[in-house]
């Protein structure tokens, strides 16, 4: 089976189109369709076969959770065994748009879209595309994003298709995404919200709309948890792994004070290995590379940057890369989703 790319405006997505598609998930199949953050991996959340098909298609562990995307809150309420006043406030706050909750789970909940685990994560998305996707389903749709497991997060469909193939049928391509990296989750099930994973929506915002403090979850560092490994536990919420978004090339971080000795290390190892090539994201630190090389500068807002960086860094897979340096962002809040991404990707 070969997938089959749909073009659609995404702004104005074409009623048939999204016919389609919701066609296929209804009679229990995946399709890739893009939301604001990255491109999704749906299936009938209520399904727990189809959202199974997902899990193989990514080569996903059944311990990662996955996010259930829905329309409006009523639907996510309908998700949930209690709804806060927090959750509230954040969904009045930034629904529809980048923020996933964490919830407790209501009993019609499959557990295998939580992990097995007593909450649910749910996201109202702000993609016109997605909204009638959800819309025309009429039921909630399960959805990481379109990737094999570990590997980048895609922002087109053409992302979609070089990482999963022919493992799903129909891929929707409204565009590359808008905010291009993946949302804030924020876990609401206790007396005080945590946030899991940073993203765009930063923790500033939140304690604005909350008018309280938020925690921020801060994740033990270990050797990577192995897929294949029966006693690894459930993870809280999708995308806490050590390990994630991360291309095929090796990755470096460093910093901008460290040019020189990155330099040096660069020269060292394309000796030792010449037919090697090199990307660096750079900001605005300078790093002499060779005529083979790639040199990407970076934009220098968070958003920018956000939308920039699956891009740049597909692209470096794309041509064959076989070591990307990146330039670290500043170490300030509004720069911290950023810096989660690409020490992930770096580890």
């Amino acid at each position: 089976m070969s997938s089959t790319i749909l073009r659609v405006d995404p702004e104005h997505p074409d009623p048939a189109a999204i016919a389609q598609a919701a066609a296929i998930m209804l009679a229990g199949g995946l399709v890739a369709f893009p939301t604001e953050t990255v491109y999704g991996l749906g299936a009938d959340a209520f399904n727990a076969e189809a959202v199974a098909g997902i899990y193989a298609a990514k080569g996903r562990p059944a311990w990662n959770p996955v996010i259930a995307h829905v329309p409006d809150v009523a639907a996510a309420r309908a998700l949930a065994a209690e709804w806060s006043d927090t959750a509230q406030r954040f969904a009045d706050a930034f629904w529809p748009g980048p923020l996933t909750l964490l919830l407790p789970k209501a009993a019609n909940v499959p557990d295998i879209i939580t992990a097995g685990l007593p909450a649910v994560a749910v996201r109202v998305p702000a993609h016109p595309v997605a909204l009638a996707l959800l819309r025309a389903v009429a039921r909630p749709i399960a959805a990481p994003s379109a990737n094999r497991f570990t590997q980048l997060s895609p922002t087109t469909a053409a992302h979609v298709l070089a990482s999963l193939g022919d493992r799903v049928p129909l891929i929707l391509d409204g565009g590359a995404s808008q905010v291009g990296i993946e949302s804030t989750i924020v876990d609401v099930t206790g007396p005080r919200p945590v946030i899991l994973r940073p993203g765009m929506i930063s923790r500033s915002q939140l304690e604005a709309a909350l008018g309280a403090p938020v925690d921020v979850h801060e994740p033990a560092r270990h050797a990577p948890v192995r897929a294949d490994d029966p006693a690894t536990v459930s993870q809280r919420a999708p995308g806490m792994s050590d390990r994630h978004y991360a291309p095929r090339a090796d990755v470096w971080l460093f910093d901008a004070a460290d040019a020189r000795e990155v330099e040096r290390a660069l020269t060292s190892a394309t000796s030792a290995a010449p037919a090697s090539t090199v990307t660096a994201l750079l900001r605005h630190a300078p790093l002499p590379l060779g005529d083979h090389d790639t040199v990407v500068r970076m934009p220098d807002t968070p958003a920018e940057y956000a939308h920039a960086l699956y891009a740049a860094l597909h692209s470096a897979d794309a041509r064959g890369a076989a070591l990307i340096v990146i330039e670290r962002p500043p170490d300030e809040e509004d720069w911290s989703a950023l810096r989660d991404r690409l020490a992930r990707a770096a580890q």
